[in-house]
């Protein structure tokens, strides 16, 4: 008997992903735990491996294919003793049934309105739930295609992306019968949705309609999966969280002069400004545990370990990998973790648990030369520092003018967690063990 292979779900978020690259063509045996193929998901690439032995019959979604809904089936497997001609019943449904739709919705106008109508209508009357997947739902609110009327061609009837599209093609056609059919359900539906949606766009300005009224030029990029998300996590950020902002300028000359100390004694490790950074924002949540906390309407959830999110860029967008239980490791441990996740993060081959989750964040643009800046809160935390460069700035000390090297970092706190009396605390705590790199190493 056959097996599908179906697109898994990599992460308990995750309703589609990019099916980046087959790592196995048809014809090629596979053993359990083999990889089959990359997936793309929003924040990195994960592989497949397979649960099943066999040979891979069909390739059904080739690579580069975007968008493909979790549980759809990818490929089928063939079991020890089967041959091609297993491949029939579960490759041509899909195929018959999608190639034709449009062809029959054109040749045949006045007989494809009822024929649309008849399956939306069963699935009403029976009280059962409309199957589509996220990419065809949203094709389908984007061209303004009620998903009643389309019949799905996926596995079990499922409504997917090629469907709608053939549905959106015979939408002129469809408008050919309104006057035959009097009683108004299939002439009401596809009229005002559409007009409705882009209604909202008139409270701002689209960027690329005003750019083409004016004759600007642009290239238009396409906004990844991760991109996407940066944009709903960081917008929801600013309209829900409460932010306050706290800075503090902190005297580095002691932990450079440890850090220099201690690269010279191995060449098993090179720290950096960012690892001392990291450990003292662990000890000090240790010390301050009501920054370690994140928001829920039931309750303020106060986290036992600080596992810190540490801003990384990569060329598709922000992510933030995680050292986990921070408080417990010593400077060469988060050293080493961190160059590991930090590039594994710009390869997108980090897993979702290495990723998704933390109890406080960390974004430095010291390295980049930026004085001071306030960061979003990555929800549900309750904060975020951001640290600035080291700069050689005046200072007075004992009553004298001297210089020493000083960075700013500025707290940003969500006050529905974090009181301003607890940020300050937190944050004394930190330049402190900044300002005194020996104590992070008792």
């Amino acid at each position: 008997m056959t097996v599908q292979i179906l697109m898994p779900a990599l992460s308990p978020t995750m309703t589609e992903g990019n099916l980046a690259k087959w790592l196995k063509k048809e014809g090629d045996t596979v053993k359990s735990g083999e990889v089959l193929a990359e997936i793309e998901t929003d924040k990195a690439t994960m592989e497949v491996e397979a649960v099943d032995e066999g040979r891979i019959g069909k390739i059904l979604i080739p690579a580069g294919t975007q968008g493909v809904a979790v549980n759809t089936p990818i490929a089928i497997l063939l079991e020890e003793g089967e041959d091609e001609s297993a491949l029939s019943a579960p490759v041509a449904a899909p195929a018959a049934a999608a190639a034709p739709a449009p062809v029959a919705a054109a040749a045949a106008p006045a007989a494809a309105a009822p024929a649309a109508s008849a399956p939306a209508s069963a699935p009403q009357a029976g009280g059962a739930r409309l199957f589509a997947s996220p990419l065809a739902r949203r094709i389908a609110e984007q061209a303004g295609v009620d998903l009643k009327s389309v019949k799905g061609t996926g596995p079990n009837g499922r409504i997917v992306k090629a469907d709608v599209e053939a549905a959106k093609a015979a939408g002129p056609a469809k408008a050919a019968p309104a006057p035959v059919a009097a009683a108004a359900p299939v002439a009401a539906a596809p009229a005002p949705a559409p007009v409705a949606a882009p209604a909202p766009k008139a409270a701002g300005v689209d960027a690329k309609e005003l750019s083409d009224k004016l004759g600007m030029t642009y290239t238009a990029i396409p906004n990844s999966g991760m991109r996407k998300v940066i944009a709903r996590r960081l917008g929801e950020a600013k309209q829900t969280v409460p932010h306050f902002y706290l800075t503090v300028d902190i005297e580095l000359d002691a932990l450079l002069k440890t850090r220099t100390e201690l690269n010279s004694r191995s060449d098993a490790y090179k720290l950096s400004v960012n690892d001392f950074v990291i450990r003292a924002v662990a000890l000090a949540l240790k010390k301050v545990p009501a920054a370690n906390a994140a928001w829920t309407d039931e309750a303020i959830l106060q986290y036992d370990h600080a596992d810190v999110s540490v801003a990384v860029a990569t060329p598709t967008g922000l992510i933030t990998p995680i050292i986990k239980k921070a408080e417990g490791k010593g400077l060469a441990q988060i050293s080493s973790e961190m160059k590991d996740l930090a590039k594994r993060a710009r390869d997108g081959k980090l897993k979702p648990e290495e990723f998704q989750g933390g109890t406080f964040s960390i974004s430095n643009l010291g390295m980049f030369g930026v004085k001071e800046f306030a960061a979003i809160i990555n929800p549900p935390q309750g904060c975020i520092l951001a640290v600035g460069a080291g700069e050689q700035r005046p200072v007075v000390k004992n009553g004298a003018l001297a210089v020493a090297t000083v960075m700013s970092c500025t707290l940003s706190v969500d006050h529905r967690v974090v009181d301003g009396a607890v940020g300050a605390e937190f944050l004394a705590a930190f330049k402190k063990l900044i300002e005194d790199p020996l104590s992070m190493l008792l």
